[in-house]
């Protein structure tokens, strides 16, 4: 056969097997290049809550101002409900002990959708803690993590006393002990007002380790795209005092 025949013949069978899977594997490339452009262009729900660190925080506390100063704002849950719906993006994550007394949406003066809050009691970062935080910054582009403790913290109190008394407390509580017991033995080595100490070692020590949690957090520190903080929270007037914004 002539290989002027030989062309026209393979052109009757058709595409090679080999041409078959490239241009499938090219099909399947551009449908997900497609479905990433058409991911990133959606409008998130509250455009309001794309922001930088710097003016994360400073939202956060210009919240917590009128939240002390009893001039909170009315939110308008009802509206919002169908924005919110297809998705949320947060202006910033929080991590806050368990304690009825500590509310943060309330504490900053917060919308639906606005914060995405964490909640254990000590306020400390536990594996469960670290994977949800990171689920808030790479995927919901959270720039801003503020740890949050808080006065006469209970938590941290029968930590203290678990060590003072060499004596675990009941249940699953342990536990609790485990995670604190390392701000609270640093913070008994320097004498003086132990509990308020250990709460703000506490604080340190969470914002250190939520800084330094690879691959996520870390990379996003380092690329200023995220900010950690800590604060306390007083419980006679409602102030957040930063004590860690490094």
């Amino acid at each position: 056969m002539c290989e002027k025949c030989a062309r026209d013949a393979a052109a009757q069978r058709g595409p090679s097997r080999r041409s078959l899977i490239h241009l499938t594997v090219s099909a399947l490339s551009l449908a997900a290049v497609g479905s990433a452009l058409a991911k990133e262009s959606k409008a998130p729900p509250k455009p309001q809550n794309v922001l930088s660190p710097e003016a994360s925080l400073k939202r956060l506390m210009e919240g917590n101002a009128r939240y002390v100063d009893g001039v909170t704002r009315r939110h308008d849950f009802k509206h919002e409900r169908e924005a919110l719906a297809g998705g949320q993006n947060p202006f910033a994550a929080v991590l806050s002990c368990a304690d009825s007394r500590i509310a943060p949406e309330y504490a900053f003066d917060t919308g639906r959708g606005d914060l995405f809050v964490c909640r254990v009691a000590g306020n400390f970062a536990g594996t469960e803690t670290i994977a949800s935080l990171e689920y808030a910054v790479a995927v919901l582009n959270a720039p801003l993590i503020l740890v949050l403790g808080h006065d006469a913290c209970g938590a941290v109190d029968a930590t203290i006393k678990a060590i003072k008394d060499n004596s675990p407390p009941p249940g699953h509580i342990p536990s609790l002990v485990d995670a604190i017991a390392p701000s609270a033995k640093a913070a008994m080595q320097q004498g003086g007002d132990v509990l308020d100490k250990a709460i703000r070692q506490n604080v340190l020590d969470n914002v250190a380790k939520l800084k330094s949690a690879a691959p996520i957090l870390n990379a996003g520190v380092e690329q200023g795209k995220l900010k950690v903080v800590g604060g306390i929270y007083r419980l006679t007037t409602g102030a957040v005092d930063l004590v860690a914004q490094a």
